[in-house]
């Protein structure tokens, strides 16, 4: 099925991305640790995430030209996360340094044995937005515009100048936050996480709660990731539903493969794909993930990506 979207012309970016960044401490452990017990890790690391950050470093790295625009605390964290988006050649002349706050950051525990995670962070409120603090003409400057709706209102002046000029509007969203009504009618493609179409619309049949999201908002695409069984949308009377992928020599880490799948499934909307195929890119960057450490790490170049599917393909005959 094509997409029921026309992408614009002459911008100067493939994917601009209005979100959140984080830094995230991953400790591995043999097995989740019980109540009132030690535990001595496996391994740990530092390592770049955020939802929006995330899937605009997963879009460059497949050969797309990105932007992101979001604010970082002055701390050494939030130096490390932005440099990390520098290394990864994705523009920040729109992000921002609030001095004296404290970057986004989780500990992030992770069982060994199956790669699941439990997260613990927190967010300085110094790094939010309001209405009149967000950068209105940045959207515009994408073919796509991404966002996490955290700061709803922020992302409505966002989303809505977006609009005006022809970007398309996508949205990767976990949970109910202040303000979101008012957004979700701008989104054009909305995937949520297994757990959001109930969330909004109280129903707990999840085929039917997403037939209700586009009935309520208007949305050309909306969908949710199921975890290792890949994603499923709804779009003009249909679903579609694509299976997910082994990762590559057993999954390590799942933190930021929502994040990763989002990123695989623009790029197929970038690069003239339809619904089904761009879902299952969606589902090779994310399973690729999975098979390393931190949220951005072995987020898979176009030549990986397609050495990946050409794999699956082979093992399917």
């Amino acid at each position: 099925m094509l997409f029921p979207l026309k992408l614009p012309a002459n911008k100067p970016f493939d994917a601009v991305g209005f979100g959140l960044n984080a830094v995230d401490h991953l400790i591995v452990v043999p097995e989740y640790p019980a109540f009132d017990t030690k535990v001595r890790l496996l391994e740990h690391t530092l390592s770049a995430g955020g939802q929006t950050a995330t899937a605009m470093v997963a879009l460059r790295r497949l050969g797309l030209k990105t932007a992101y625009a979001g604010r970082f605390g002055s701390d050494p964290e939030g130096m490390f996360g932005l440099q990390t988006l520098r290394d990864d050649d994705v523009n920040v002349d729109f992000a921002e340094v609030v001095e004296g706050a404290r970057n986004q950051i989780a500990f992030i525990t992770i069982d060994a044995r199956s790669g699941e995670r439990t997260i613990v962070w927190d967010r300085d409120e110094r790094l939010a937005y309001k209405r009149e603090e967000a950068p209105a003409d940045f959207g515009s400057m994408g073919k796509v515009l991404h966002l996490d709706a955290h700061d709803p209102p922020a992302c409505v002046r966002v989303a809505l100048a977006a609009h005006e000029a022809g970007t398309i509007v996508s949205a990767d969203i976990d949970n109910v936050y202040e303000g979101l009504p008012e957004l979700l009618p701008l989104i054009d493609i909305l995937i949520g996480s297994k757990e959001f179409p109930q969330r909004v619309s109280g129903i707990a049949d999840e085929r039917t709660a997403l037939v209700e999201l586009k009935t309520r908002y208007g949305c050309a695409v909306v969908g949710m990731t199921i975890g290792a069984d890949g994603a499923v949308v709804y779009c003009d009377g249909s679903f579609i539903e694509s299976p997910g992928f082994e990762a590559p020599s057993g999954c390590r880490d799942t933190t930021g493969a929502g994040d990763a799948f989002r990123g695989g499934f623009l790029y197929g909307l970038l690069t003239g794909e339809d619904i089904e195929t761009s879902l299952r890119l969606g589902n090779a960057v994310a399973a690729i993930k999975c098979s390393a450490l931190g949220a951005r790490t072995a987020l898979p170049t176009h030549s990986e990506l397609e050495e990946f599917l050409a794999q699956r393909r082979k093992g399917a005959k």
